[in-house]
């Protein structure tokens, strides 16, 4: 008979996280005064006037804080996404993992509060928020000298009311599908049936459908605005195949994790051979997106569409070079030759390793795309970056062990459950 499996975290465990968090904060800290001081301030003055194009302490805190929260709120969106595909598809193979994916979305309500304060707080205090060149009033305003028709072309479009009502849409309802089908999940544990099934294929078809619209629009919004004169038909696509594949190694990992510590006692190798699967699949996917999008603009070669690659490939002083292709290589040629063989997807630290890759290399690719346009030559690997990014990984680990532990990680009246146990490639 199946039986339920509560995860239990240890207070040292939690402890850990937290202490993560403090360790991120206190980095941070330090970071911000050694910059302050050895800037003088000069940059966040020139950044200011330059509408965002020169750096300062401030300017490089807020750039960390956007960058961080995308990549953290893409992988938790994943999550969601990843349970309405089994549910439309019929899977059951997943079925013993299917609470790892659906308490990923526990960190959308952080994550959305997040991204508005560092969104309208500057607006508040300052008038524009110079990660966003395009707040800037005076730069859709005819006659003033700062008048920019490319941009006050597109400010139907990008606009404070607008773009801020935008963002609250896409974190209402990512956060409303995740609870909806954790609901339907853990109602179905109650109660069993078909029901509760049935529910969940349906609000998985309906989440799918608002998915593909809301994810390619916060893409343009969250990341492709900051390089407002630039455009890209493919760019939705590329930022949502770095989200899937980071979110793929972090259910991958977080499986890992769970089974090595005496958890998921029904997951075997044929259910980390299908994950494997996924994260070889997509890095290529993703290697794909990134390659036609290169390939078009650089064959083309038209200015105004080949500064996003100038800026990043031999811009700025060579200063993202080194990133650009090290982004290639972490994200593509390490995952594609490690995991290339059947037995390296069923290892678990095979698996592990190239998850903790992707994982560090996708956060990368973020980088690669959000400091260029707001940090210029400037931005930097310091303890203003670590702290930040521990800081976000020790609350996002936070929410997340804390959503797992409130449910069975077995559903067990789930109807596919017995297929899934004998699951077999």
């Amino acid at each position: 008979m199946i039986t339920e499996e509560r995860l239990s975290i240890s207070k040292r465990t939690t402890n850990r996280f937290f202490f993560m968090i403090a360790i991120g904060l206190v980095l941070l800290v330090a970071g911000l005064v050694i910059a302050a001081n050895f800037s003088g301030g000069h940059g966040d003055a020139h950044g200011a006037e330059a509408g965002g194009h020169g750096a300062g302490w401030v300017q490089r805190l807020m750039a960390n804080l956007w960058m961080n929260n995308v990549y953290f709120t893409g992988i938790s969106v994943v999550g969601i996404l990843f349970v309405a595909i089994q549910y439309v598809a019929y899977a059951g193979w997943s079925v013993v993992i299917k609470r790892v994916p659906e308490a990923l979305g526990s960190y959308l309500l952080v994550g959305g509060v997040i991204m508005l304060l560092v969104f309208l707080l500057p607006i508040i205090f300052t008038g524009h928020n110079t990660l966003m060149h395009w707040t800037d009033h005076a730069l859709t305003e005819v006659g003033n000298p700062k008048y920019d028709p490319i941009i006050a072309g597109k400010s139907g479009f990008l606009n404070v009311p607008f773009y801020t009502i935008r963002m609250i849409a896409y974190f209402t309802l990512w956060f409303l599908f995740f609870k909806w089908l954790r609901k339907e999940s853990l109602a179905e544990d109650l109660n069993g049936g078909l029901n509760h099934y049935n529910k969940s294929i349906r609000l998985g078809a309906t989440f799918l459908v608002i998915f593909g619209v809301t994810s390619s629009m916060s893409a343009w919004d969250w990341v492709m605005s900051i390089d407002t004169h630039w455009f890209s038909t493919m760019f939705g696509w590329y930022v949502f195949a770095s989200w899937w594949v980071s979110g793929l190694a972090a259910i991958t990992l977080t499986v890992i994790f769970l089974k090595q510590n005496g958890y998921l006692k029904m997951v075997t190798s044929n259910h980390l051979h299908d994950l494997g699967k996924f994260v070889f699949g997509f890095s290529i996917f993703w290697t794909y997106i990134w390659f036609s999008q290169f390939m078009l603009y650089w064959y083309a070669n038209i200015p105004e569409e080949a500064i996003y690659f100038i800026e990043r490939l031999g811009g700025n002083n060579n200063h993202y070079t080194w990133i650009f292709f090290f982004n290639l290589f972490i994200n593509f040629a390490f995952p594609f030759l490690v995991l290339m063989t059947r037995d390296a997807k069923r290892q678990m630290l095979v698996l592990k390793i190239v998850c903790i890759a992707i994982l560090i290399g996708h956060w990368f690719d973020f980088y690669m795309m959000i400091m260029p346009g707001t940090m210029r030559a400037e931005s930097g690997f310091g303890l203003i970056e670590i702290g930040t990014a521990l800081t976000f990984l020790g609350i996002f680990l936070v929410r997340y062990t804390k959503e797992l532990t409130k449910a069975s990680l077995v559903p067990v009246n789930h109807p596919f459950l017995e297929e899934s146990v004998h699951h077999h490639v």
